[in-house]
């Protein structure tokens, strides 16, 4: 074994003669734990949220929108030969949506309407799957409606209502065949869904407002936006649902580096009790530092010794503090210890992600910022004076 490994160990693991040391030691391993459990534990938290906030979204949201200025045909033949002819594409399908006023007996309420082709459209985001029991039919007059909306104006499944647009100053009556529950509360109410040609009667129009698609990996939409850009000029628009939901995801990314800075100052608190803890070491072992150095230790043999010291303690409350989050992460993950209200959150317990390099990031900056705090501990050890440490021994 290295000596100055071995002298090292022997300070960290020997009781110091002044028990604050020693006191202050385990207060630092206990600090760099804490501090980077919570790490582990809060980003795990955000990662959760934004995994089940972005699969909520992806379910009832098209990958891919062509959009044509004024409008285009359901059957736009470029447009299916561009779709039909990139690899990533699954499926696609014609869609229209705008402002509707909804009316139920004397109740009335401003919604989305939806117009869907029932054929292709279950094959893009199939918003079926998300009412209870048997998949409706829409047909002329059929409609689904959010369950927030349902529940605003007391409707169920079999009442009618009326609808009109301001294309269209002529009601139409439409019959609830299913109540759907997305899980995203300002989809749920504000959203009804009807049959494509119904729609476009309702908006007095026989186009389209884009022709959605579907493509395998949705990590992709970027690549395969470009793509079809490049094939597509103006006047057709591509757009993903990232372009989307940008503003929500980019303040979710910012809340998560926002933690991350401020529960690191947890880290870094334990740090400077780790440089406070060595600073009191290197006054305690002056005769010790000056009999290694009249034997022959240089002054890195001496650094080495008093960073490696303060190197265990970050690596042993790292190592720790890692455990433990992780341990508390998995124990959410598989028995949902802590429970929330559905009627507020849409799922039943508190949703915790591990994306492995996160954990590994804060590892190593715990232990980064461990060895930072040994540098001026270490370096006033190592610029020690023999004659001035042995003076009065």
């Amino acid at each position: 074994m290295n000596w100055r490994l071995f002298v090292a160990l022997r300070y960290f693991k020997t009781r110091s003669r002044e028990k604050i040391i020693s006191a202050i030691s385990l207060i630092s391993i206990f600090g760099v734990a804490v501090g980077v459990a919570a790490l582990i534990i809060v980003i795990a938290v955000m990662s959760g949220f934004n995994n089940e906030l972005k699969e909520r979204i992806i379910g009832t949201t098209p990958h891919i929108f062509i959009e044509r200025e004024g409008g285009m045909s359901s059957e736009d033949p470029l447009v299916k030969k561009v779709l039909s002819g990139t690899k990533d594409v699954l499926s696609f399908s014609p869609f229209i949506t705008g402002q509707v006023l909804l009316k139920y007996r004397d109740g009335f309420t401003g919604a989305i309407l939806n117009g869907v082709e029932e054929d292709t459209e279950k094959y893009v985001t199939n918003i079926k799957k998300y009412v209870t029991g048997p998949a409706p039919i829409l047909g002329e007059t059929g409609l689904l409606i959010g369950n927030e909306l349902a529940k605003e104006m007391g409707l169920e499944v079999g009442d009618e209502i009326s609808l009109v647009s301001a294309a269209s100053s002529k009601p139409q009556t439409f019959k609830i065949v299913g109540i759907f529950h997305a899980g995203l509360y300002s989809f749920d109410v504000n959203n009804v869904f009807v049959n494509l040609t119904a729609a476009q009667k309702l908006f007095n129009t026989n186009t389209v407002t884009a022709i959605t698609a579907k493509i395998g990996d949705v990590l992709k939409a970027d690549e395969v936006k470009k793509e079809l850009i490049s094939k597509l000029h103006y006047p057709y628009f591509v757009r993903n649902w990232m372009d989307l939901n940008k503003n929500l995801f980019g303040a979710l990314l910012l809340e998560k580096i926002a933690m991350f800075v401020l529960l690191t100052l947890i880290v870094l608190v334990a740090c400077f009790n780790i440089a406070s803890m060595l600073i009191m070491r290197v006054m305690e072992k002056t005769k010790d530092i000056g009999i290694l150095k009249a034997i022959g230790a240089k002054n890195n043999d001496v650094r080495a010794i008093f960073t490696l010291e303060g190197f265990f303690i970050g690596f042993i409350g790292t190592i720790l503090g890692s455990g433990a989050g992780l341990l508390i992460v998995w124990l959410q993950q598989t028995y949902k210890l802590i429970k929330l209200p559905n009627d507020i959150y849409y799922i039943d317990a508190l949703p915790m992600s591990i994306n492995w390099h996160d954990p590994a990031v804060i590892a190593v900056a715990a232990i980064l910022l461990s060895l930072l705090a040994t540098v001026y501990p270490s370096s006033q050890a190592a610029r020690l004076d023999v004659v001035e440490a042995l003076r009065y021994e």
